[in-house]
């Protein structure tokens, strides 16, 4: 088998769904079904369950999952080292962040790194930063931008970019905005509609809050990323938790206001993630290495 055919399953592993990963992998569906269906013929076994409704991995297509995962890595590393050794480096370096991280991270650290291995090529994807960690664990991405989380996988390597307090935010007008006037007292949150990430670390430590508080909120939407949040919020619809870098950056930062409510969420602790084996790579690791050395130049 090739790699085309370990990246195709990975991917369809990763998303359970043939529409999703065949648009992604840029092949049509009915190719996608003769390709994972030749591969099961190929190893005599059934990695999916499949259905009308869903698609699940099977107990052997989860071992070979395991096994797809380290073959592309060994590839990659090896393929890379063989380009290092012929001189200069060239290839592919896939990186994952938010919009707001896209903007206001990336330049710096490329600017350099883009001068220094004009060969190397860039592949950049933006979503939610909750899932950047899982896309590095997972082999469908060599580096991401995130929040490192309250416990790091050990098998991860994280370097700080930056550290942004999480921070309430409210409609700066409207209705909701009357409702939480400082005058009125404290804030009952049991009545507060509340627009939430789906997952990661703010999700975690306001529901952590609540809990500590007794309240169950009142939960208006739940959205991916934290832009959404922000627009959500300046719509009127309800009260947030962003990093307040995602809301200094926002162009609807003018239409909400930050709350002054004592929530000991923490703070943000955004930076570069690479899975500790990626970093034999040599495209890998020099991205790695002229990151950090940028970082420990003493400021201007």
């Amino acid at each position: 088998m090739d790699n085309r055919t370990l990246q195709l399953f990975l991917s369809l592993a990763d998303t359970l769904h043939f529409g999703r990963t065949s648009e992604a992998c840029h092949i049509s569906p009915s190719a996608l079904s003769r390709t994972i269906k030749q591969l099961e013929e190929t190893l005599g076994v059934t990695l999916f369950q499949r259905d009308n409704r869903s698609v699940s991995l099977t107990r052997e297509g989860e071992r070979f999952q395991e096994y797809a995962r380290e073959s592309l890595l060994q590839w990659e590393t090896f393929r890379d080292s063989l380009m290092a050794e012929a001189g200069e480096l060239h290839g592919e370096i896939s990186i994952y962040c938010s919009v707001t991280a896209s903007y206001s991270f990336l330049y710096d650290i490329l600017s350099e790194f883009r001068q220094a291995h004009p060969k190397i090529e860039i592949k950049l994807h933006t979503g939610d930063p909750a899932q950047g960690i899982a896309h590095v664990l997972a082999g469908q991405e060599d580096i991401s931008i995130a929040a490192r989380p309250d416990r790091l996988p050990g098998d991860i390597a994280f370097r700080r970019i930056a550290i942004s307090p999480l921070v309430y935010i409210a409609p700066s007008s409207g209705p909701l905005s009357e409702q939480l006037h400082p005058g009125q007292g404290a804030i009952s949150w049991a009545e507060i509609p509340m627009i939430l990430s789906e997952e990661g670390i703010a999700r975690e430590r306001l529901d952590s809050w609540f809990n500590r508080l007794g309240i169950k909120p009142r939960i208006y939407a739940q959205v991916a990323g934290h832009e959404a949040i922000v627009s959500m919020v300046s719509l009127g619809f309800g009260v947030g938790v962003v990093p307040k870098i995602v809301l200094d950056n926002s162009p609807l930062a003018d239409r909400v206001v930050t709350l002054d409510t004592p929530s000991e969420l923490g703070v943000y602790d955004v930076g570069i993630c690479v899975l500790k084996k990626r970093l034999k790579s040599p495209l890998v690791s020099a991205f790695w290495g002229q990151f950090e050395a940028a970082h420990k130049k003493p400021p201007p």
